[in-house]
């Protein structure tokens, strides 16, 4: 059986997709054809389309392709997948998610930036994060692919610059160093993959889930539930950080102005088993805590 694997055409998806498709092969010996899809996200060179908060620019040209038949399962980021699938699709495994962490590139940590050191992001989050802990950086946009961004901090354009540390592992690219979640609270999903489906298609499905890491899965349901119980979009600077410890799912979030002057915290511990009722819970109490506030205004300053 062929099963067709659609991904976005960048280099950092395909090296994800990579990935997959040899799992695939190994562990259910399948052949698996990669089908690289061009989305409005990458036509636009990252650039978002308006409105801004439209998350969908980076899925809903594999999830077309989905829903017509010329793919069987898609894989995405997980943190580009909006918190409401399409009719008819549905999120059927997530492999062991990798080092879900923001990596500094140019500098040891955040302590040995200098003071108003130049640093590049195109996050929002990430933005809110690093003016929180340092309110003296200048934040500046930094826009393309992992490579382009590595070679502007090369050129000096920035004394350093904040990327995934799980997008330079699967690109074979060292000098990141990890950055504290407990600071730099991750993007919902970031470092996981989500393996996408049609919602009839159950053999498919069945041939995915042999990817499925429960914990990473149950992390991921954790994160995308705060994210969706918090309607929050690209325009509204949030985190989420779900980890599995001694059989308790912890899950922390962040929810912050883009100039970092004001942000709440909150963290809560419950079962695995009930993920998504864990992130709906800790989205009440930041709302309870003024985080609607801060996200009405984000958004309204976007």
């Amino acid at each position: 059986m062929t099963v067709r694997l659609g991904t976005r055409s960048s280099a950092l998806a395909l090296a994800q997709a990579n990935l997959v498709a040899a799992a695939l092969r190994e562990r259910a010996d399948l052949d698996v054809e990669l089908v690289p899809i061009t989305t409005s996200g990458d036509e636009r060179g990252g650039r978002p389309p308006e409105p801004t908060g439209d998350k969908s620019r980076w899925v809903k040209e594999i999830e077309g392709a989905l829903l017509r038949g010329e793919i069987d399962l898609a894989v995405h980021s997980a943190k580009d997948v909006p918190g409401s699938l399409p009719d008819g699709l549905e999120i059927v495994a997530v492999p062991e998610r990798a080092d879900p962490r923001d990596a500094i590139c140019g500098a040891a940590s955040l302590d040995e930036l200098p003071r108003g050191a130049r640093v590049g992001t195109s996050s929002l989050r990430r933005r809110s994060l690093l003016l929180a802990a340092r309110p003296d950086l200048e934040i500046t946009t930094l826009r393309g692919n992992v490579d382009t961004r590595l070679r502007r901090l090369s050129d000096g354009d920035f004394d350093a610059i904040v990327l995934a540390a799980a997008g330079l592992e699967r690109l074979g690219r060292a000098g990141g160093e990890p950055l504290p979640a407990s600071v730099m609270t991750p993007a919902p999903g970031q470092g996981a993959l989500a393996l996408e489906a049609r919602s009839d298609d159950g053999r498919t499905a069945a041939l995915a889930q042999v990817l499925t890491h429960a914990e990473s899965r149950a992390c991921l349901a954790a994160e995308r539930a705060l994210v969706s119980s918090l309607d929050a979009t690209c325009n509204t600077p949030v985190g989420a950080h779900a980890e599995i410890e001694d059989g308790a799912l912890r899950l922390s979030a962040y929810v912050g102005l883009p100039d970092g002057s004001h942000w709440i915290r909150d963290e809560l511990t419950g079962d695995p088993g009930d993920a998504g009722a864990l992130g709906t819970e800790l989205a009440r109490r930041l709302r309870s805590a003024g985080a609607q506030a801060i996200l009405d205004a984000a958004e309204a300053a976007a």
